[in-house]
């Protein structure tokens, strides 16, 4: 099968990634085989490629937004049978045993696995996934359309909900990516006013399209008080300022997996008065089928920029550079966007 790995990683023009002939996988038990016709491109590919994410093997093939056609199924598969569509997501495996799998929390199991980092993702014509932990896709979705909710989508909207937003209150976002601008439609959607910092103009008049009351740049500060904010550029030195922008109570929630280093804070004016500032790891599988469920129910608007399965490495370097707005999405067949 043709793929892209991650060669050695370093700057992403240095050319990290290779693409070349890899074997076919082989389905292994409770394991679906699916020919990845789109794969999101997520900024953990760009981590995973210069290094912030050491590469768990020599060689691996990112990606984890891989939506496709079932070809093949191992023993002990029921989910999914043959000709179904199928996406897979950043959550591989869990233990199903720890004191975390065992209290509902397994995105914060012990000893986890993850599509493009530990296994080889959808960079590749090929990809095997288990089928207890893929998904299945709405058929209001293209693959185009489908493929940024499976990492973007699920992440944004675990970060809404661990930013404890009250009903109708006040979301800031700061930055306005894949991410942000689906979690920023699922916040309107429920009835919150939105303020996007964010330091492209492109990205901020998209901000304003969807609904937002307020777009500016990075350094603004809102008009009003913030009732709860998401940080989903990872620049940890925007943090102490949004915190400044949250009213008493306001939480804060960081959606990246990677972040630069967070300055010192200052307790009475970051976060006295009940201020929070909280992670967001990883996902569950209830946050996909949530996502998928409420997508299908707004509904909600994918904005993609495709990219020729050929130009992996272009759509990472856009991706570093922010030369574009919304989720890039590699696709294998580009009749597959109709």
């Amino acid at each position: 099968m043709r793929a892209w790995w991650v060669e050695t990683p370093g700057p992403i023009a240095s050319g990290p990634l290779r693409r070349g002939e890899r074997p076919d996988p082989s389905p292994g038990t409770g394991e679906i085989l699916i020919s990845v016709h789109a794969c999101g491109v997520c900024r953990t590919d760009l981590h995973l490629a210069e290094g912030d994410l050491p590469p768990r093997a020599v060689g691996r093939i990112p990606g984890h937004e891989a939506v496709g056609e079932v070809i093949g199924t191992g023993p002990q598969c029921s989910r999914f049978r043959v000709g179904e569509r199928a996406g897979a997501a950043w959550l591989a495996r869990t233990c199903g045993s720890c004191r975390f799998c065992r209290r509902a929390a397994e995105n914060l199991c012990l000893s986890p696995a993850f599509n493009g980092w530990d296994k080889d993702g959808g960079y590749a014509e090929l990809m095997t996934v288990h089928e207890d932990y893929a998904y299945r896709i709405p058929e209001g979705f293209r693959d185009e359309q489908a493929a940024p909710l499976l990492c973007s989508g699920i992440i944004g909207y675990r970060a809404l909900r661990r930013a404890n937003l009250p009903p109708g209150g006040r979301l800031g976002i700061y930055g306005f990516g894949g991410s942000a601008h689906l979690a920023a439609q699922m916040a309107l959607y429920e009835g919150a006013s939105l303020y996007v910092m964010t330091r492209s103009v492109a990205a901020q008049r998209l901000a304003l399209e969807l609904g937002a009351t307020f777009a500016g740049g990075t350094e603004d500060r809102p008009p009003v008080p913030l009732d709860a904010a998401i940080l989903f550029a990872p620049a940890g030195e925007v943090v102490p300022q949004a915190l400044r922008a949250l009213d008493r109570g306001g939480t804060l929630a960081i959606a990246g997996i990677h972040l630069s280093d967070i300055p010192a804070l200052n307790y009475e004016t970051d976060l006295f008065q009940e201020r929070q500032l909280r992670s967001v790891t990883a996902n569950t599988r209830a946050d996909g089928e949530e996502v998928f469920d409420l997508a299908a129910r707004m509904p909600l608007h994918v904005t993609t920029v495709p990219y020729p399965f050929e130009e992996a490495d272009r759509a990472l370097l856009d991706l570093s550079t922010d030369s574009f707005t919304g989720a890039a999405v590699l696709l294998r067949d580009a009749a597959r966007r109709d």
